[in-house]
């Protein structure tokens, strides 16, 4: 094995074999100690990773994914979990509480998804979004010397024979569902399309000895991903037949750990329903209006019925999807639309914006099928990177009334919605305030929950506070977009839990949540392949929004907006309930069997 495993079994040894008898350091200091161990350690079991999140140590090397390297971490884990459960939690600062209950959830989640979920065998995108982040983690951001990594791409390209060998052998292709060999296949040809576009180019800048041996690297890798093309296309898609479904008591575990949040299952498809009908009776005042507007005379019904108010909040729909950029266009409009949000943000004095830096680009192939744009953050553990707002490109192979049906979808009022979440003051701007926070260990465990629920309650604020004039079209637009995330809350539970077919979650994507048909497409194929994600969005709205209020009734008079968000985004990304006891000066929220008696 050629990933430190002698310094891997040198750390097991000692956290093994080292107790907190004796002369013991104060809790603090032992776990800090621990937690920098954590830090120092992990980059070894994923190269990849560690590259992603600033860690350049191991930038020469692909993971292993062996029976023998999980059965390694499986065993690191463990220790680790060990060791931080000598640590008497109530004795540590409230800081170090909440880096304690984080590397707890994560070490518990981590041992779960490798001994009980067992992904590595049935979930192909594992690895393929691994073989593209290889290439395209070294050469996306200047965190080096250009040669530098590029000497290192070539290092990498020549270990994917061995890394996709091991991918074919790790996986049950039998239990592979066919939704994630489908995509994993269109995925594998997108990292051909990275050594195009980021390595290819820039042979020329290497000596010449470097310049050969990139080259004849890139021809080792191009034929092992030909090979994994072939296999794909001949074995792992034709034969991959496992269910999509985990099945509710997987789902209710993978659900927990993705959530870190006191609400169940059912609570949460509860709440989902009873706020479809709430959004749908706040559209329809808002359509009504516009429908007034161009037809003074019409008597609207006192009750009237859900057909009824669908079809008025149609209308006003229609009114937003008449503006809409063309396919060429969409780039340039969410280049306009971050602009506009910034300026609004620093007129109003709602939130410290950051000077770090932000470019808009083409989603990567290799990353293309989930969804259509996201924010790729700069590593954790490095700052003054760039910041990358990716959308992806209209698929060439796609109909002119599927072109059009996106289009509508994201008008350009919904580029704003699209870039009011990804950017400003959504992901991007919560991240660069995240990135400040001192504690390494905060950076390495953000929350989804948090992350995604901040950039939901971002949409909300900017349309309270008067983005664009108070436009009633922005407003039902915005409205529509969290009814998108109620309504995907609902998919999530019903795909993985009660197995809805994709002709029912279709018609309660389309008719309940007013999606176009390309966009509630995509989204089906998102449902199964990122089971518990899609609820991470409501269930932190909701937190973000409970929070607000609960600032705003302690604070009373002296409640100051910007004071407030600035103060939410200051301790990195955690759960939102451990944002809340340090906000408003509670309890830090332990493990519960950790939690200190109130004498």
């Amino acid at each position: 094995m050629t990933f430190h495993r002698t310094a891997i079994a040198a750390f097991l040894l000692l956290i093994t074999t080292r107790t907190l008898a004796g002369n013991q350091p104060a809790m603090d200091t032992e776990f800090e100690r621990l937690g920098e161990q954590y830090i120092d350690q992990f980059a070894a079991f994923s190269p990849i990773r560690a590259t992603g999140v600033g860690d350049h140590r191991f930038d020469d090397e692909l993971d292993q994914i062996s029976t023998d390297a999980r059965e390694l971490r499986t065993r690191w884990i463990r220790s680790v979990n060990q060791q931080l459960e000598q640590i008497d939690a109530s004795q540590l600062s409230r800081s170090n509480q909440v880096d304690y209950a984080l590397l707890k959830h994560a070490l518990d989640a981590q041992l779960w998804k490798l001994t009980e979920l067992r992904e590595w065998e049935w979930n192909p995108l594992i690895y393929t979004g691994l073989a593209g982040d290889a290439i395209y983690g070294l050469m996306a951001r200047d965190f080096a010397p250009q040669r530098e990594r590029l000497n290192n791409v070539a290092l990498r390209l020549e270990q994917f024979p061995r890394f996709l060998k091991q991918v074919r052998d790790t996986l049950d292709v039998e239990r592979v569902p066919a939704v994630h060999a489908r995509t994993a296949a269109a995925q594998n040809r997108g990292v051909l399309k990275t050594i195009d576009h980021l390595v290819r180019p820039l042979t020329g800048d290497l000596s010449d000895r470097e310049r050969e041996r990139l080259v004849r690297a890139i021809g080792v890798a191009e034929r092992a991903i030909g090979e994994q093309q072939r296999w794909l296309d001949s074995e792992l898609v034709p034969k991959a037949k496992g269910d999509v479904r985990l099945g509710i008591d997987l789902y209710e575990k993978k659900l927990g750990f993705a959530l870190n949040s006191p609400l169940s299952r059912e609570e949460i498809r509860d709440l989902a329903a009873r706020r479809v009908q709430e959004l749908h009776e706040q559209m329809y005042k808002i359509a009504k209006e516009l429908y007034r507007e161009q037809y003074p005379l019409t008597q609207f019904p006192q009750q009237p019925t859900d057909e009824f108010r669908r079809a008025v909040i149609r209308f006003g729909l229609e009114k937003a999807y008449a503006r809409a950029p063309r396919a060429d266009e969409i780039v340039s409009t969410a280049r306009e639309s971050v602009a506009a949000a910034t300026e609004f943000i620093r007129r109003n004095n709602l939130i410290t914006l950051m000077p770090d830096p932000l470019e808009i680009i083409i989603m990567p192939e290799f990353q293309r099928g989930v969804s259509l744009a996201y924010c790729d953050a700069p590593g954790a553990l490095e700052t003054g990177q760039k910041t990358f707002y990716a959308v992806s490109p209209i698929p060439a192979d796609w109909t002119e009334k599927q072109v059009r049906s996106h289009l509508r979808e994201y008008n350009v009022r919904s580029m704003d919605v699209l870039t009011i979440h990804e950017a400003m003051p959504g992901h991007f701007l919560q991240l660069a305030h995240a990135n400040r926070y001192p504690g390494q260990l905060r950076h390495l465990f953000q929350s989804g929950v948090f992350v995604e629920g901040w950039a939901v309650y971002a949409e909300w604020m900017m349309c309270e506070e008067g983005f664009r004039d108070d436009d009633p079209l922005l407003k039902l637009i915005t409205l529509k977009w969290y009814l998108r995330d109620v309504t995907n809350a609902i998919l999530d539970h019903a795909v993985h839990v009660d197995g809805i077919s994709r002709h029912d979650g279709m018609q309660l994507m389309v008719e309940q949540a007013f999606q176009e048909e390309r966009e509630a497409a995509g989204k089906w194929t998102r449902a199964q392949l990122t089971a518990a994600q899609l609820s991470t969005y409501f269930v932190g709205y909701l937190e973000h929004l409970a929070l607000r209020r609960e600032a705003e009734e302690h604070w009373g008079r002296d409640f100051d907006l910007k004071t407030y968000h600035d103060k939410v985004l200051s301790w990195g990304s955690p759960p939102t309930k451990f944002v809340r006891a340090l906000l408003l000066d509670q309890q830090i929220p332990l493990p519960q069997a950790l939690n200190p008696s109130p004498n």
